[in-house]
């Protein structure tokens, strides 16, 4: 790719952040954070863990960004009955109509674009895996043979959070394959209300296409390329290895709170998330605010409790919030 390309798919990717909120507007009210950091995860190429309660337009939400960039979309309802092949797919025995019969490979619904891995806890580790495999590898195995999937593939699960009867968990190693947990809340009554009304008419509204998976594999390139000065990089080093406990310098609360700090992935997301963030602000390199912004999404699923914390009511949030006060940007 010649530097006159790559100054082209920079420019794109800045006049569309408009564009993509005003396609997006059309069908979603608010939650403008949770846009902004699904899109950075998918300008970087990353998957996304969405927790939030029911109701909240998780699915409408994904689905209508696979339509912005005009990729294919398949929704997998996990349940505790669901198997590896129902993901992954099967080979079947069929007939060739000469009389002969071979087995051939029957694709599941993980060969898609985007796909919505539906309250992702609700199945079992062994069908977890089989998802979890195809977002590392990008292919999938059946009988022996691996199968590549398309590009660009990225995964967005969701998890209900106030449902944990009958749910199987991610472990640790696993939530931290996703590259951003994101969090849903509710809506202020404002934008409540203008949902209610929109969802109660006759209108409907389409959202029209504005990039193709080409387009979005360029936007990989282009991301990667975003230059950071070294404070920056450092800074989110610092914030990433801040919240692991008993090192020398590490702060009390986090010895107190925290049993199980981020790994060097978080230090990644941050960096490589922040030059994601940046191009689409229409920066031409990544500052502190932009590390600063992902810090609750890249952390939140990478730092593990106490059971003291729990019990005085302390949360990731809280602990994340107390690091961005205390831990230094130079």
């Amino acid at each position: 790719m010649t530097v006159e390309q790559e100054a082209e798919i920079v420019q794109q990717i800045r006049e569309g952040r408009d564009k993509i909120a005003a396609e997006l507007a059309k069908v979603i009210i608010g939650q403008h954070d949770v846009i902004e950091q699904l899109l950075v995860s998918l300008f970087a190429g990353g998957h996304c863990l969405i927790t939030g309660a029911p109701g909240l337009a998780k699915t409408l939400l994904v689905s209508s960004v696979a339509k912005v960039f005009h990729l294919n979309f398949n929704r997998i309802q996990f349940t505790p009955d669901l198997m590896p092949v129902d993901i992954v797919g099967t080979e079947i025995l069929e007939d060739q109509g000469d009389g002969h019969r071979r087995m051939t490979f029957v694709k599941g619904p993980i060969f898609a674009n985007v796909i919505l891995a539906d309250e992702i806890n609700r199945t079992p580790p062994k069908t977890q895996a089989a998802l979890l495999e195809a977002m590392q590898e990008h292919q999938v195995t059946a009988a022996g043979v691996r199968h590549e999937l398309s590009e660009p593939f990225f995964v967005l699960a969701t998890q209900n959070p106030i449902e944990m009867e009958g749910t199987y968990p991610l472990p640790e190693a696993q939530l931290d394959r996703f590259m951003f947990n994101v969090l849903i809340d509710y809506l202020p009554p404002e934008d409540e209300l203008a949902v209610v009304l929109r969802t109660t008419s006759s209108e409907k509204q389409s959202i029209e296409p504005l990039f193709t998976g080409e387009d979005i594999l360029n936007f990989h390139h282009a991301v990667r390329n975003v230059p950071i000065a070294p404070e920056v990089a450092q800074y989110a080093v610092r914030l990433a290895s801040s919240t692991r406990p008993g090192r020398e310098g590490t702060a009390d609360f986090i010895n107190e709170w925290v049993s199980w700090g981020a790994g060097t992935r978080a230090a990644q997301t941050l960096v490589l998330g922040g030059k994601a963030r940046a191009l689409l602000r229409g920066n031409t390199h990544v500052q502190i605010d932009d590390i600063a912004a992902l810090a609750h999404p890249t952390l939140r699923h990478r730092v593990l409790l106490t059971y003291k914390a729990e019990a005085e009511g302390v949360t990731i949030e809280d602990v994340v919030d107390r690091l961005l006060a205390e831990v230094p940007t130079n």
